[in-house]
């Protein structure tokens, strides 16, 4: 059920627009920095998506002070896939209940069997109202997960996908999210698909948010279609 009242959405806040890019002058090198999210649930619960490199811990303290939090407001920690980018402020969350870091679930020292079921559909609920869950988006890693929000403030369910877009301009350059490396091209090809038929908005790694058109869907599924 969506809501009119905006106490009673779930806000979906980039907190910082990732970017990724060639190193002037070197071929062999490139700069790159996760997009990093903040969902504000309306059962209260707080979640950071992507926590950018371990040289951004007081940048990310900074963020979220102007949201009128501290590190220890933050419930949930999820990493969309484990690379560096992604993880590197893990650090300043030690009185969160969990920590995904792609579809493995810890807390200090104890792992637990979440998104273990083999089914490609499983989800994870993160809030009491069960409208924002994890789930399995494979591709640029096999363990990459994204996290979708139903009953956004955005009035449409938002999808915060990592890597599995790069950006709004890997739709149409298939090559820019290809070059990002993919563990598995066939299969994430068929993951964006089903998250873009699945939300209105994406947030993707390493670009700003944007909303899913019908011609994308149709062009992604379109790609999809072709690796078959």
């Amino acid at each position: 059920m969506a809501y009119t009242d905006p106490a009673q959405r779930n806000h979906v806040i980039v907190l910082q627009d990732g970017y990724s890019r060639q190193e002037d002058g070197d071929e062999s090198a490139m700069r790159a920095n996760c997009t990093c999210t903040l969902v504000r649930c309306r059962d209260g619960t707080n979640i950071i998506v992507d926590t950018m490199t371990a040289w951004d811990g007081e940048h990310l303290r900074s963020l979220l002070q102007h949201q009128g939090l501290g590190v220890d407001d933050i419930h949930v920690v999820v990493c969309s896939h484990g690379h560096s980018d992604h993880i590197g402020c893990n650090y300043l969350f030690q009185k969160a209940r969990m920590h995904l870091v792609g579809a493995c679930a810890s807390h200090h020292d104890l792992y637990m069997d979440h998104l273990g079921s083999g089914n490609p559909d499983e989800q994870l609920a993160l809030d009491s109202n069960a409208e924002v869950v994890v789930r399995r988006s494979p591709g640029h890693t096999l363990s990459c997960v994204s996290v979708i929000v139903d009953n956004s403030q955005l009035g449409g369910r938002v999808g915060i996908t990592g890597d599995l877009f790069e950006r709004r301009e890997d739709i149409e350059d298939e090559t820019i999210w290809m070059d990002a490396g993919s563990e598995n091209e066939k299969v994430q090809r068929k993951e964006r698909s089903k998250i873009s038929h699945l939300c209105e908005f994406i947030v993707p790694g390493h670009g700003p948010m944007f909303p899913v058109t019908p011609a994308m869907r149709c062009k992604l599924k379109e790609d999809a279609a072709s690796s078959t």
